[in-house]
């Protein structure tokens, strides 16, 4: 095989794909409306790339080292990798051509579905706040090389004068993240069809060494993973085998194995025995490793630069323990702990953060700048990089004392807590007073909480920051659509109503900007699936709610209606999984403090007048570790926050919560012990297979698993809707059936929604009806 240069001294995992200030969601988001032509959008993220590359180069990477990974993607990387591998499924094999490829039309539809034809469904990529679509294989799924879109953006750079270095999803971890087809036979998993799969990734590896690529990174962050429902034995001896086949090709880029978000642990010596030439460790989420047959010969890209989080961490202590590996192996490098899609792109574009906050964050530029730093210092020596690290630890030492980082009243409240801060009275008792309050029909319908986020709304929102709108006239416009949201539901006739939320720009950025101990961001955009981009908020100290945040909207629009309004508020673990959270404390301390927050906003809104509080939770399994040791404590602390954010609600107070991509039979008995009055779930992108688990566990609270699946831009049809709801009924005991969408409806246009949401009522006035002659 021909041998290539040294691995480089210092490299990335991925960098934000989005664009400074979004370009690439924009001009995807044109392509949908058509108003680009796809010409116009291969334009746009070209041009996107060519300048990341450059900025790349800028901050400390290599031009001609393949140091800068080639990570790129319209929509999802797993969604790339499966049309490289042209694993679509059938009911969109029209869209292929007799190659086997997709347009960029048809590789969106995948994603977004159309017409009768549903798209892929979605879930959380690992631990994080990202999205990915799920790949379905099965016996028939015909793997071919169908796409070399890599190789055109390899080939791409290097006529721009950069040796890149291409990514993909790992062979491994795709499948581990597949699930069965719907012709897959009962038992079968996508696993079994790994040599079927490894030969058209060792045509691609072909393909890109005879382009001129030195080196390739495969992603199997999977490895890591003990979540994933599979003998741990049988990912083994997958990752053995492709690794032995793909090491074992005559010509052939060399081969980086990336493993984010956790430690390889028994996978490590497995991969070690094969040919691949180096291996990413996650030294930030993951531990060092002991000594392992077979690295002493591989290349260590030691991740100690927090991919995942925004602080600037202790550069000093990050240097030692990449110097320290050399007892593992003579060749350590430098890297990210994860691709940096997880963070925002600039600290240094964000005007409105103090120069003390400032100084203590690194986003992905900063952090890019980092890695060259260390890997300096490794081929230099720490003198080179003394003054740098000197910086980075009095930044963090700062941070330590700075005011506001902790707060003695709040640290008073939380010590002072006791078990029975965490336990509301019995269940029975609350179902036999909301009853007798609420006064609800069966199979009760209502929606998750937002409600289209118009031009209108968006623009206002603007102008008030801006200045050109005055907070009067800013609140009377808000009222007004508040007011159009209530007209709307009762005019479809659900039963339980929501305020739409006009006045959040986000639900967990709404609540930092009104709670101490947070700060936003300009422009601290990060990917969340597709075109979908959010800010988190920065917690950076003791939480606390200085006055009431959510009250007068809620009390606004209950005194419009009859009918109950729910109070919307967002639960603790979803502000901190959604934030970049503070890493100087515990976790679980952190979420305590939110949920004393969110308490005293609950007594506010009863005291109000509203007689329903959702507090969403979409994020519950997103921060289920990794490793199955973990999972206890986390479910103790994450549990607990909720339960002491709802506990002092009175009896007849009927708490929601919902989550969303939350693999339900997962973490069902976290969500048994939240002990909310009603969880509504995502369903309808799975088709309802979640009710199985539903079922099988006894779950014996109320339950909305949705019905309609809000991320495509799809209108249900009402038979699609009943024979949905219809599924649940037959699983669950129709009792305890809620009627809803799976998410808020923030990212819809009113058109769809109305028309949506009277189909549902159309479906649920059907399956009242049969079920009522039927008993």
């Amino acid at each position: 095989m021909t041998t290539f240069p040294t691995f480089p001294a210092g490299t990335i995992l991925g960098y934000p794909r989005i664009g400074p200030r979004r370009q690439l969601k924009r001009a995807v988001e044109a392509f949908w409306a058509g108003s680009v032509t796809a010409g116009e959008l291969e334009t746009t993220a070209a041009a996107l790339r060519g300048s990341t590359r450059e900025r790349l180069v800028r901050l400390g990477l290599g031009r001609d080292d393949s140091s800068i990974p080639e990570s790129f993607s319209f929509y999802d990387q797993v969604l790339d990798a499966l049309c490289t591998v042209g694993a679509v499924p059938a009911r969109f094999a029209h869209l292929q051509d007799a190659d086997g490829r997709l347009d960029l039309a048809g590789y969106f539809t995948l994603a977004r579905g159309a017409g009768d034809h549903l798209p892929l469904e979605m879930t959380k990529w690992f631990d994080s706040n990202y999205h990915y679509l799920v790949p379905e294989i099965g016996p028939e799924t015909a793997f071919s090389l169908a796409s070399d879109r890599l190789v055109q953006e390899f080939v791409e750079a290097k006529a721009a004068g950069f040796l890149t270095r291409p990514v993909i999803v790992g062979p491994v971890t795709f499948l581990l993240l597949s699930k069965p087809s719907d012709a897959a036979p009962a038992g079968f998993s996508p696993l079994e069809r790994l040599d079927d799969l490894v030969p058209v990734y060792a045509a691609l590896l072909q393909r890109l060494r005879a382009a001129g690529a030195e080196w390739v990174q495969l992603d199997e962050p999977a490895l890591v993973s003990e979540s994933i429902d599979i003998p741990r034995a049988d990912a083994l001896t997958a990752v053995h085998s492709a690794y032995t086949t793909l090491g074992g090709l005559a010509e052939r880029p060399s081969i980086f194995v990336a493993a984010p978000y956790g430690s390889l642990d028994d996978a490590l010596p497995v991969l070690a025995a094969t040919a691949v030439e180096a291996i990413g460790l996650d030294l930030v989420r993951g531990k060092v490793p002991a000594v392992t047959a077979g690295l002493e010969t591989t290349t260590l890209v030691a991740g100690v630069i927090d991919g995942h989080n925004i602080w600037r961490g202790d550069l000093a202590t990050a240097f030692v323990t990449v110097a320290g590996l050399a007892r593992l192996s003579p060749r350590v490098t430098v890297s990210t702990s994860t691709s940096l899609l997880h963070v925002p792109h600039d600290v240094d574009d964000e005007s409105a953060l103090s120069d003390e906050l400032k100084s203590w964050l690194a986003f992905a530029d900063q952090k890019v700048t980092q890695v060259a730093t260390i890997a300096r210092g490794l081929s230099e020596g720490r003198a080179a990089i003394a003054a740098d690290l000197a910086a980075a630890s009095a930044a963090l030492d700062a941070r330590r004392v700075a005011p506001g980082v902790h707060d003695g009243a709040v640290r008073v409240r939380t010590e002072a807590l006791t078990p029975t801060d965490f336990t509301r009275v019995d269940y029975a008792a609350r179902v036999a007073a909301q009853e007798a309050t609420l006064n609800l029909p069966f199979l009760p319908t209502t929606t998750i909480g937002s409600f289209p986020q118009t031009g209108d709304i968006r623009r206002a929102r603007a102008q008030l920051l801006k200045g050109s709108l005055s907070t009067v006239d800013y609140r009377d416009l808000m009222r007004a659509e508040i007011a159009r949201v209530v007209t709307v539901q009762e005019e479809i006739g659900l039963d339980v109503l929501v305020h739409g939320e006009p006045e959040r720009n986000d639900m967990v950025q709404y609540f930092a900007e009104n709670l101490d101990g947070f700060a936003v961001t300009e422009n601290g955009w990060v990917q969340s699936y597709g075109s979908r981009c959010v800010r988190p908020s920065i917690l950076w100290g003791d939480v606390s709610r200085p006055q009431p945040i959510t009250v007068e909207w809620s009390a606004y629009a209950q005194g419009l209606t009859l009918k109950p309004v729910k109070g919307m508020l967002t639960g603790p673990v979803t502000i901190l999984a959604w934030s970049f959270v503070r890493d100087d404390q515990p976790l679980g301390d952190t979420a305590r403090q939110v949920a004393l927050a969110l308490r005293d906003e609950i007594a506010d809104l009863e005291r109000a007048g509203i007689q329903i509080v959702q507090v969403d939770e979409p994020a519950l399994r997103e921060l289920l570790p990794l490793k199955k040791e973990d999972h206890a404590e986390y479910l103790d602390w994450s549990v607990g926050s909720f339960r002491l954010a709802t506990a002092g609600a009175a009896e007849a107070t009927q708490i929601h919560t919902h989550l969303c991509y939350s693999e339900f039979g997962v973490v069902i008995d976290a969500i048994r012990n939240l002990d909310a009055d009603v969880t509504s779930i995502e369903a309808a992108r799975s088709r309802m297979e979640v009710v199985g688990d539903i079922q099988s566990s006894g779950f014996d609270h109320g339950i909305g698993p949705g019905v309609w699946d809000i991320h495509s831009p799809r209108v249900p049809s009402v038979a699609e809707l009943t024979d949905l709801l219809e599924r649940a009924a037959r699983a669950i005991p129709s009792g305890q059936i809620w009627v809803n969408p799976d998410c808020g409806l923030k990212t819809r246009g009113y058109a769809e929604t109305v028309q949506s949401l009277r189909n549902m009522l159309a479906a649920t006035h059907a399956v009242r009806a049969s079920l009522t002659v039927s008993a």
